[in-house]
């Protein structure tokens, strides 16, 4: 079975690594300086020129992108080529504001497919397999991604997009996928229908999955890996960079190689934009070093995470960046307390009581900030006695009491009531007039 889907380039020695980069972010920066107003605005008040940046240790003199800058420049203010080089739109599905508009040229659209291809090499694919594409299709990056990326390295794709579950099933078991590629918690939907149409996992032909788009968390992969029988690997990417295939982890799980021949990453304190150390959490940066038509420099993701550069046993010498835990942005704070929806799901999942299908509702009574949390109890575990509700109530609230330093009204629910999403699941209402 193929290891590697560029063997040269993913276990290339870090110095060689390092003087890629820098050749490769030099001539990023002047492509940038001299095509986007944006960018040669900033440099010049910086006082910072195209030749001042020689390597990657020079990087860190250029300003910060922020998402607003390109709903500022909407739709195409941000691009760095002409519009007859462009190949493909895309754009994100944002939730306020208007959509952040990205461009391709074909040379954009083939560095993304190639690192899609190494994540679906990784994930143990081969040109022998059936890569069933559940994410949408459109201006969001998720199903041409891993169909562009499957084509790449040799695979037949399926593109079934979204919805239609019933549909999806049928082609899982006739169609004989052997790659699922969706959000976790649609892969957890597949898996309730499955059971609930009583196929068993003998009647589907599933060994990996690629799942990305939404934070999940180990314990998630560990129920889908179960309920499917496979081995559930993560993606990572955002519309701006690029979709999935920025980052993916192998065999190992054991954190997400960064693809850093075409991307530079940095993780800094979100307040102070220092530089954190390796281990320790903060804002992922990064730095687009091929793109064309759109070449994002020093852009702030809000997620957060970290990285280790020390080399993985799988023989890849990429930086690893680990699983994003929340985002600066969109982190709750409840009574002071910097609370990620990923926190409360792990802690739910390690419980073994209830299901991975859950409900945040934070509220502000009295002044006081207060946090609900619904969740549906396992059909194992579901019973009309009381008492055995107030019991697992009571050990999931001092465990949640214990990560996240504030109390936590714990409400169960029957199995299959709380709303399942065949997109990006929905786990927060915050009811509070801030």
């Amino acid at each position: 079975m193929r290891k590697y889907f560029n063997e040269d380039i993913e276990t290339a020695p870090r110095n060689q690594l390092f003087s890629l980069q820098s050749y490769r972010l030099s001539k990023t920066v002047y492509h940038a300086y001299n095509n986007v107003e944006v960018y040669r605005r900033r440099m010049d008040e910086a006082g910072v020129k195209p030749e001042d940046i020689k390597t990657v240790n020079d990087l860190r003199r250029l300003p910060f992108t922020y998402k607003q800058d390109l709903r500022d420049n909407y739709p195409y203010g941000m691009f760095a080529v002409p519009p007859s080089q462009l190949t493909r739109i895309h754009a994100s599905s944002g939730t306020t504001g208007k959509q952040t508009v990205v461009g391709y040229t074909a040379h954009d659209i083939d560095v993304w497919a190639t690192c899609a291809a190494r994540a679906l090499v990784a994930a143990g694919a081969d040109e022998n397999d059936f890569v069933h594409v559940s994410y949408g299709y459109g201006l969001f990056t998720g199903g041409l991604g891993l169909h562009d990326g499957a084509a790449k390295m040799g695979a037949t794709v399926i593109p079934a997009s979204t919805g239609n579950t019933q549909r999806q099933i049928t082609m899982l078991q006739d169609f004989k996928s052997t790659i699922l590629c969706c959000t976790p918690s649609y892969a957890l939907y597949l898996a309730d229908a499955l059971k609930q149409n009583g196929i068993g996992l003998d009647k589907i032909h599933l060994k990996a999955g690629l799942f990305g788009a939404e934070p999940w968390t180990p314990a998630m992969r560990s129920e889908i890996e179960s309920r499917l029988g496979i081995k559930a690997h993560d993606i990572y990417g955002l519309s701006e960079i690029s979709g999935p295939g920025v980052a993916f982890d192998c065999e190992c799980q054991n954190g997400l190689h960064v693809n850093e021949d075409h991307f530079i990453i940095e993780i800094i304190d979100p307040i102070t934009c220092e530089p954190m150390p390796d281990g320790v959490d903060g804002e992922v940066v990064f730095t687009c070093i091929t793109k064309e038509a759109l070449p994002l420099i020093r852009y702030r993701t809000h997620d957060i995470a970290s990285i280790t550069h020390e080399k993985c046993a799988c023989g890849r010498t990429f930086v690893r960046m680990s699983k994003p835990c929340g985002r600066s942005d969109d982190m709750l704070i409840i009574r002071g307390v910097n609370v990620f929806p990923s926190q409360i799901e792990s802690v739910l999942l390690q419980s073994g009581y209830v299901e991975p299908q859950y409900l945040i509702i934070v509220d502000r009574v009295n002044n006081l900030d207060t946090m609900e949390i619904q969740v549906e109890v396992s059909d194992k575990n579901f019973t009309d006695q009381v008492r055995g509700f107030e019991e697992m109530a009571a050990k999931i609230q001092a465990s949640m009491q214990s990560v996240l330093g504030i109390a936590a009204k714990i409400t169960f629910v029957e199995p299959n009531t709380i709303a399942r999403s065949e997109g990006k699941a929905k786990h927060v209402i915050d009811k509070r007039k801030m």
